[in-house]
């Protein structure tokens, strides 16, 4: 085993800037095989990369967080993604029902450090069931999301899951992004449809006005300062020093080293 830092994926991170995004599923899949999956809320971006897979014909699995108190729309679409696109969805779910966390805990999301431990609880804690089992997540971030996604690297290193996550969709503008939606008919959640820019669980999404940013219906009750649930790493930390720990030959094959270890 050895470390792979985000700072060494710099200069591949360079040459990935102008790849489209089946280009990088294509890389990703050459170079982790079956230890590839991708992550996906059922948000439009997610089912996107999920169709972007199906077209390609690859066998990837993908892996779904549900909180216990999502929309019934969200259940809904991820159900179609697997029964129409034929890929292999993994519903992870949390320890405690949310009735039993409640109990325990109180109504967490009310504070923000509440939210905090409710999102760790109910998010980041059911995908840490998965590691070790792969070690790429293809995630479907993109810069024209703004705020702290707008310089979102194409390759950023989790040091939670010890795996790299590449999102696919990083350099994607929104017109692409529409444009692929509509050309291709992706399954999309519909509560796109009814106000929602941006979808997580039922008890803190709400709808967006035309003229609110468009993260503004993600904890509302919060405020500004309660942006994201942190099961994506480059939305809380995106230092250079931070680290994975891979086999070496992985980690050849990701910078695309050659190396003679008889020397």
């Amino acid at each position: 085993m050895a470390l792979l830092t985000q700072g060494e994926l710099a200069d591949l991170n360079a040459t990935m800037e102008q790849r489209t995004p089946q280009e990088l599923l294509a890389w990703a899949w050459a170079i982790f095989g079956e230890r590839t999956a991708v992550l996906s809320a059922m948000q439009r971006a997610g089912t996107a990369v999920c169709h972007m897979a199906y077209t390609a014909k690859l066998p990837l699995d993908v892996l779904f967080v549900d909180t216990g108190v999502m929309f019934e729309e969200t259940l809904a679409t991820r159900d179609r993604v697997a029964n129409e696109y034929g890929l292999r969805v993994h519903s992870l779910v949390p320890e405690k029902t949310m009735e039993a966390q409640t109990a325990e805990y109180g109504v967490l999301y009310l504070s923000n450090d509440g939210q905090e431990k409710c999102c760790d609880m109910r998010k980041t804690q059911p995908l840490l069931t998965m590691k070790g089992r792969y070690d790429a997540l293809i995630g479907s971030l993109r810069r024209g999301d703004g705020e702290k996604r707008a310089k979102v690297p194409i390759l950023a290193v989790d040091p939670q899951m010890n795996c790299l996550r590449v999102n696919v969709l990083a350099t994607f503008t929104d017109q692409q992004f529409k444009d692929y939606i509509r050309t291709h008919q992706v399954i999309e959640n519909p509560l796109h449809y009814q106000g929602y820019t941006t979808i997580g669980c039922n008890r803190c999404t709400t709808p967006v006005l035309p003229d609110e940013p468009k993260r503004a219906g993600r904890w509302r009750h919060l405020g500004p300062w309660a942006m994201y649930c942190g099961i994506n790493p480059t939305d809380v930390n995106r230092g250079a020093s931070l680290a994975i720990d891979l086999p070496i030959d992985v980690i050849d094959r990701i910078l695309g080293r050659k190396v003679d270890y008889a020397i």
